[in-house]
């Protein structure tokens, strides 16, 4: 039977520390936390590092966040397999700061490029340094120079950055806010969660369960280094950090 985990990332995207309660330990020695600030594996953004401090001020490091046998279950891979937590021991989850800030810079980032490029996504994947969109699109009108130019302008307004929840009727009553051709929101909990830039998402509003900065200008200077064709309907594009 699956376990719930409250994802406190979603609520404060810059919540480095997380005190919590171990629920249960899987087989291969997977930790799974009453609430957590890890981000779980999802929508191409890749799941949380870090480590797990003990009481006695031992750590135990995280070598990736995934979802477990729900979306309500979120799984704590530790490096060390044999790590002797039991059930109902208190820890503090410490996510790996760095890196987690650059996933959410580039996830914003993406958001963006979604606006600027509207056509269907057919995938996408965030790194820290190196992320992509795929577009259901058959030829570009613009150039990386052009779409580069528009990206940093967004950034340079320095738009707020904000999530809300909307039901899943009114998401029913407005499906053109969902931008994945393949993906559908996870339904089933009777509310989806929204990523919204500019005032009143005067730029953008999406349905996104990934962690974003709070301001279009905390992105920093970012280019598009390549579109590529990726098949005779599909563009790529490859957003990098200027260096």
């Amino acid at each position: 039977m699956a376990l719930i985990t409250k994802p406190a990332f979603l609520e404060d995207s810059y919540l480095t520390a997380c005190e919590s309660k171990v629920l249960g330990i899987t087989e291969t020695g997977g930790i799974i936390l009453d609430q957590t600030n890890f981000y779980a594996t999802s929508g191409g953004q890749p799941g949380d590092t870090g480590h797990l401090e003990r009481e006695d001020g031992s750590h135990i490091n995280i070598e990736t966040t995934v979802y477990g046998e729900s979306k309500q279950e979120i799984l704590l891979v530790p490096e060390d397999k044999s790590h002797g937590l039991k059930q109902g021991e208190t820890l503090v989850g410490h996510i790996d700061w760095e890196n987690r800030y650059k996933l959410m810079q580039m996830h914003t980032a993406c958001h963006l490029l979604s606006v600027i490029c509207p056509y269907p996504i057919t995938g996408a994947a965030v790194h820290t340094d190196n992320s992509r969109i795929d577009f259901d699109l058959s030829q570009t009108s613009v150039s990386k120079e052009e779409t580069t130019e528009k990206l940093l302008q967004l950034i340079e307004e320095n738009h707020p950055v904000y999530t809300k929840w909307i039901t899943e009727e009114e998401l029913n009553a407005n499906p053109s806010i969902v931008k994945s051709k393949n993906v559908r929101p996870p339904k089933g909990i009777g509310k989806i969660r929204l990523v919204c830039i500019g005032e009143n998402a005067c730029i953008d509003s999406q349905p996104c369960g990934g962690t974003h900065v709070t301001e279009t200008g905390e992105i920093g200077e970012m280019h598009i280094a390549k579109i590529e064709k990726k098949g005779k309907e599909n563009r790529r594009f490859r957003l990098r950090f200027i260096s």
